[in-house]
């Protein structure tokens, strides 16, 4: 799918700049305006809140990811992976389901400056989940994947703008952002979204 991508800051996180589609258009308008299950929608042309707020808090607090190995979980952009590589992360790993969104991350990560891997790193000290629990269907896989990194030690961040599957029980908050959206994407200008430490 051919999407048309322009070089901007990113709202919350000016210092970073991702390849985004326009503003005024929405997902499914790059897809034609009908989800096909065998080409999943742009996610990546997009910077979502969650991500946009892993990305504030991380280059607010470097302590988080310095000298660390950092893996960001469905990276979409890419925009968690690269605010903890410019924050000091040792290692940095941006991975995806979509082989596009990972393509997107390697391009906006040279945009900026740094380098990703995309593939499954080996060892993770920090694990990034931005945006990840927005249907019912996704939430529990990801919620198991989340616990199984922390049982395995892994520190483990999320950015959450109140998706309604997120299971809050399970996280304390360590941050809030009011963060700007483009209106196209989620009918609001603005969502506060928290970035939450798994215990």
């Amino acid at each position: 799918m051919k999407v048309e991508t322009t070089l901007l800051p990113v709202p919350l996180a000016p210092e970073i700049r991702l390849h985004l589609a326009d503003r005024g258009v929405g997902l499914f308008d790059l897809a034609g305006g009908e989800f096909r299950s065998d080409e999943p929608p742009p996610f990546w042309a997009f910077v979502w809140a969650g991500g946009q707020a892993l990305a504030r808090y991380l280059l607010d607090h470097p302590a988080e990811v310095a000298g660390k190995s950092v893996h960001d979980l469905a990276t979409g952009s890419g925009v968690a992976a690269i605010a903890a590589a410019l924050a000091g992360a040792a290692t940095t790993a941006a991975t995806d389901l979509d082989p596009a969104a990972a393509a997107a991350a390697q391009r906006n990560a040279a945009a900026n400056g740094v380098t990703l891997s995309t593939q499954l790193p080996t060892k993770t000290d920090l694990l990034l989940a931005g945006d990840v629990f927005y249907s019912p269907a996704v939430a529990p896989t990801m919620t198991g994947t989340l616990r199984a990194a922390r049982r395995e030690n892994a520190e483990v961040l999320v950015g959450d703008p109140g998706r309604g599957y997120f299971p809050e029980r399970l996280f304390e908050k360590v941050a809030e952002y009011v963060v700007p959206v483009p209106a196209a994407l989620e009918e609001t200008e603005t969502l506060v979204t928290g970035v939450w430490r798994m215990r």
